[in-house]
C-alpha cells in the first residue's frame, strides 16, 4: 500500500518562500513519477510539477517555472517542492500524487494548504 504525506505548508507573505515536503511509503520508485498539484477554491485541480524517481526528470506548469523547483531523495522516499517568489494566486491546498510512467497519477496525500497573503 502506498501512502503519500505532505508537510510543510502554511501562510507566507508575497514574495516569500516555503519548501513542501512528501514523505512516501510502499513501493514509489522506479519506475514512478511523482508529481504536484494544487487546488484553489472555486477552481479546478491543476498540475504544478513532476520528478521521475529514477532518472530526476522535471516538468513544470507555465504558471510556477522559474520559480519552483521539484527534487527527491530517493533514500529517504520524498519529494521536495521549493516555492519562491510565491504571489497571492499561488494560494491552494498542495497534494503530492505518485504514477506509473505513462499512466494516470493514482495515489494521493491528503494535501498541505499554502497561503500567500500579507
Amino acid at each position: 500500500q502506498v501512502q503519500l504525506v505532505e508537510s510543510g505548508g502554511g501562510l507566507v507573505q508575497p514574495g516569500g518562500s516555503l519548501r513542501l515536503s512528501c514523505a512516501a511509503s510502499g513501493r514509489i520508485l522506479s519506475p514512478y513519477v511523482m508529481g504536484w498539484f494544487r487546488q484553489a477554491p472555486g477552481k479546478e485541480r491543476e498540475f504544478v510539477a513532476q520528478i521521475g524517481w529514477s532518472d530526476g526528470r522535471t516538468y513544470y506548469a507555465d504558471s510556477v517555472k522559474g520559480r519552483f523547483t521539484v527534487d527527491r531523495d530517493n533514500a529517504k522516499k520524498t519529494v521536495y517542492l521549493q516555492m519562491n517568489s510565491l504571489k497571492p494566486e499561488d494560494t491552494a491546498v498542495y497534494y503530492c500524487a505518485r504514477k506509473r510512467v505513462g499512466a494516470k497519477y493514482n495515489y494521493w496525500g491528503q494535501g498541505t494548504q499554502v497561503t500567500v497573503s500579507s
